[in-house]
């Protein structure tokens, strides 16, 4: 995640008020709170991404022999942002082993699933566990916002009786669902259909 020159003045800000706790202007808590907004929206889209990598290296998978180079590239990529290689994927290596760089990711994936067994087996988990739901930033310390929060009364824990309580975040959408199957042309009518037309 790269920040501008902007966003880190906006975070150097942020850290120092958090170690030296002073008022602060309106200016720098919309500023802290824009970019708190900033990560959080970050954070998302590298979700959305990882899901949409992983579906696109299942359906390239499922396509072996005839996907090889696609699913190979895909694959490294997947590494790289540290995916924990599954059996289809050793077996699909296993099968492309005459290839150069299949044997190469075989290899690699192999010592990777072997650390990820040994970590399970030891207790904890060796692949990067998925970002929870990040709390936003309401206000620092000295902001207003933390006098309106004092000001505002508590909401009861539990939802009144007879009521559904709020729904939760929106699922992410699956590949089909963002990328539609494209239609077939309709064919022209025949010829007769168009002179009696």
């Amino acid at each position: 995640m790269a920040f501008s020159a902007d966003e880190l003045r906006v975070l150097r800000r942020a850290l120092a008020i958090a170690l030296h706790p002073m008022p602060l202007s309106d200016e720098d808590v919309q500023d802290c709170l824009r970019l708190a907004g900033s990560v959080d929206e970050a954070v998302g889209e590298a979700g959305r991404l990882r899901a949409f990598l992983l579906a696109d290296l299942a359906r390239y998978r499922d396509a072996l022999p005839g996907s090889v180079t696609g699913y190979l590239e895909l694959l490294q990529d997947a590494l790289a942002a540290g995916y924990d290689p599954r059996p289809d994927d050793l077996a699909a290596l296993r099968a492309l082993r005459g290839k150069p760089l299949a044997a190469a990711l075989l290899e690699r994936c192999q010592i990777l699933a072997e650390r990820s067994v040994r970590a399970r087996l030891a207790g904890r988990s060796a692949a990067p566990a998925a970002p929870g739901p990040r709390s936003r930033l309401l206000a620092l310390p000295g902001g207003r916002a933390a006098d309106r929060e004092a000001e505002r009364p508590k909401a009861p824990a539990t939802p009144a009786p007879g009521r559904t309580p709020a729904p939760g975040p929106r699922p992410m959408p699956k590949p089909s669902e963002v990328f539609p199957p494209r239609r077939r042309p309709v064919p022209p009518p025949p010829e007769e259909e168009r002179a009696a037309g």
